[in-house]
């Protein structure tokens, strides 16, 4: 799954669904661990910039986070906490997103493993580490493992971008998937317009690119999630990963080998993103799900000690939907390392 599906606010306007009638965020209370990701936890200087980097508990191994396209460490929240119980773990913004600066540069996997690896030191968090992501992020943090091997003990792929997974999955589709990413750019690019004039709220256009977000982030967290998709930065970030998936790609094809005896687990949706409520799976859909699955097993079968397994109940977006797999996974990998 690549970019725009984790936007899913530009999905809603693209298909024309409107989002006014989601649930209002629930109430929250100082110890609600969701709150620590509503506001800036470390703003770490990488050279005239400032990441946004939030780190709880203690151990040998960090585990560090990477999120989708056009999200925040925040995605991470019903994760990381978990995580934190045994070890450091570690989520944080890229350039542009949350509570980062944004970048001069364009949004490129290259350029996010160059600031992920400027973060990590400037903030005195050293290796080993074990990298656990999700879609986008997953270009990112493979890249990030070719080029600083020694580094990265594990990894933890959830639904992760494949170089090649667009022009397969759009194959398998027969030609679908690329109309649909066509109409989401479209309706990215009239919310970065509006963001750049300022949405009314109660418009249609603020209902379909701003919100409301689920209930399940609670009032804090949504309210930040809220006003970032409010920002004209945020869009222009978004925006800018968007356009550079292509550059992206043809970085980690470039860098592609094996992980040799890497530990590895690469964990695949359950439900399908593309289904239709209510209908028959049609075969274009079937057809890209096992797509899908072909390409989450060869990246499973790049290392000697790779695993793969299917998460019944989630969609793309595993960490939101069945959080628990995804921190069984990295209790795997931790328990790898230290083996």
């Amino acid at each position: 799954m690549t970019r725009s599906l984790s936007l899913t606010a530009c999905a809603a306007l693209a298909f024309g669904i409107s989002m006014a009638g989601a649930a209002a965020a629930d109430d929250t209370d100082a110890a609600d661990p969701r709150a620590a990701f509503a506001r800036p936890q470390q703003l770490v200087d990488i050279g005239g910039r400032r990441l946004n980097l939030h780190c709880s508990g203690s151990g040998p191994v960090t585990v560090v986070f990477d999120s989708p396209s056009g999200d925040a460490g925040w995605s991470w929240f019903k994760v990381q906490p978990k995580v934190a119980e045994r070890t450091r773990a570690c989520v944080y913004d890229r350039a542009g997103l949350g509570f980062s600066d944004p970048s001069p540069r364009p949004g490129t996997s290259g350029n996010a493993v160059d600031d992920l690896h400027q973060l990590l030191a400037a903030a005195g968090i050293a290796p080993p580490y074990v990298m656990v992501v999700n879609s986008y992020g997953g270009g990112n943090v493979q890249l990030y493992a070719y080029r600083y091997p020694q580094e990265v003990r594990a990894l933890v792929l959830v639904e992760a971008q494949h170089e090649d997974e667009t022009e397969r999955l759009d194959r398998a589709s027969g030609g679908k998937l690329k109309a649909m990413f066509d109409m989401l750019d479209a309706g990215a690019l009239a919310c970065a317009a509006g963001a750049e004039k300022g949405f009314v709220p109660g418009s249609e256009l603020w209902a379909n690119c701003v919100g409301p977000f689920p209930a399940d982030a609670g009032r804090e967290l949504g309210a930040a999630q809220l006003a970032e998709r409010m920002s004209p930065r945020f869009w222009r970030a978004a925006q800018s990963e968007n356009t550079g998936f292509a550059v992206g790609d043809a970085e980690l094809r470039a860098a592609r080998k094996s992980f040799g005896d890497l530990p590895l687990i690469v964990l695949s949706r359950g439900v399908s993103p593309y289904a239709v409520p209510g209908r028959p799976q049609s075969a274009a859909n079937k057809a890209t799900e096992q797509e899908n699955l072909a390409i989450h097993k060869e990246m499973a079968a790049l290392s000697t000690r790779g695993k793969h397994r299917i998460v019944p109940g989630a969609a793309h977006i595993i960490q939101a939907d069945r959080p628990q797999a995804v921190v069984q996974a990295v209790g795997e990998a931790l328990d790898a390392v230290a083996h």
